[in-house]
C-alpha cells in the first residue's frame, strides 16, 4: 500500500507545491537523451512530473505507481493524456518493450521488502527491450541522511494558492539496521486539519544493489555520483544484455 503522503487526496494535491524545485529530474532527462531512449517506463511516477517532462519531449512514456491519489493528480495535469498511466507496481506490468526504465528520488528505497525488490527488478527486466537500460538512485547509507530528519531542520511553511498556509516537518521515528522510519506532519491553516504520514526507507549498500541487479539478469554498466547530491547518492546504470 502507498504511504498517505502519496495516497491521501489532500496531500497528493499539494505534493508538487511543497516540492517545487525538481532540478533533480534534469539529470534523468539528460540520461534519457544520452541513451537515445524513445520509450520510457517511469516506475513510481507519483504525480507525473518526470513522465510529463519526457512526454513533452516526444518520448513514449508509461508511468506506474501504487498510489491512486498521486495518479489522479498526474492524469489531470496539462498533457496528462500523452502518458500511459498504470495503477500498480513493476511486479505485474503488462507486456511492453521500452528503451529505458527509471526510478527517481526515493522510489528505490521505498521498496523495503526484499521479495518486492527482487520482483521489481524482474518486472522491469521483462519490460526492457534487448539492450535497454534501468537507471535509478539510492542514498549512500554511510552518509546517514536521516540525521537531518527532525522538526528543527525540516520545518517549512508554504503559502499555496487555493489552499492557504501549510506547515510541514519530519520526525525520525526509528532506525533498525537498513530500515529508517520517519513521520511527516502537515498542518492546514485554513481549517486546522493535521495530517500525518509514516514512511520507511531501506538504505542498501552499493555492493548489495549490484548483487541484486546481477542476480536478476542485468549487467551493471556504471555507478555514477548524483550531480544534485554529490557524495551522498549512487546512480546505477544497469542494462538488459543484447543477447
Amino acid at each position: 500500500m502507498a504511504d498517505d503522503i502519496f495516497e491521501h487526496p489532500r496531500l497528493a494535491a499539494i505534493y508538487d507545491a511543497l516540492d517545487p524545485d525538481r532540478g533533480d529530474l534534469d539529470v534523468y532527462v539528460a540520461v534519457a537523451e544520452e541513451l537515445g531512449a524513445r520509450s520510457v517506463l517511469d516506475v513510481g511516477c507519483g504525480t507525473g512530473t518526470f513522465a510529463l517532462l519526457l512526454a513533452g519531449r516526444g518520448a513514449e512514456v508509461t508511468g506506474v505507481d501504487p498510489a491512486g491519489g498521486s495518479l489522479d493528480v498526474a492524469r489531470a495535469k496539462p498533457g496528462g493524456e500523452r502518458v500511459r498511466w498504470i495503477h500498480g507496481d513493476a511486479t505485474s506490468l503488462p507486456s511492453m518493450r521500452v528503451d529505458l526504465a527509471t526510478m527517481t528520488a526515493n522510489v528505490t528505497q521505498a521498496i523495503v521488502d526484499p521479495e518486492d525488490w527482487d520482483g521489481t527488478l524482474r518486472g522491469i527486466h521483462d519490460a526492457l527491450g534487448r539492450g535497454g537500460h534501468l537507471v535509478f538512485e539510492t542514498r549512500d547509507p554511510a552518509k546517514r541522511a536521516w540525521l537531518g530528519w527532525n522538526r528543527e531542520e525540516s520545518y517549512t511553511i508554504a503559502e499555496i494558492e487555493g489552499v492557504g498556509a501549510v506547515e510541514t516537518w519530519y520526525d525520525l521515528i526509528d532506525v533498525s539496521g537498513p530500515l529508517v522510519t520517519f513521520r511527516g506532519t502537515w498542518v492546514f491553516a485554513a481549517d486546522g486539519q493535521v495530517l500525518t504520514s509514516d514512511s520507511t526507507l531501506r538504505f542498501r549498500e552499493r555492493d548489495e544493489v549490484e548483487a541484486a541487479l546481477i542476480a536478476q539478469g542485468y549487467a551493471v554498466k556504471e555507478v555514477r555520483d548524483a550531480p544534485d547530491r554529490p557524495g551522498r547518492e549512487f546512480v546505477f546504470f544497469a542494462q538488459r544484455p543484447d543477447a
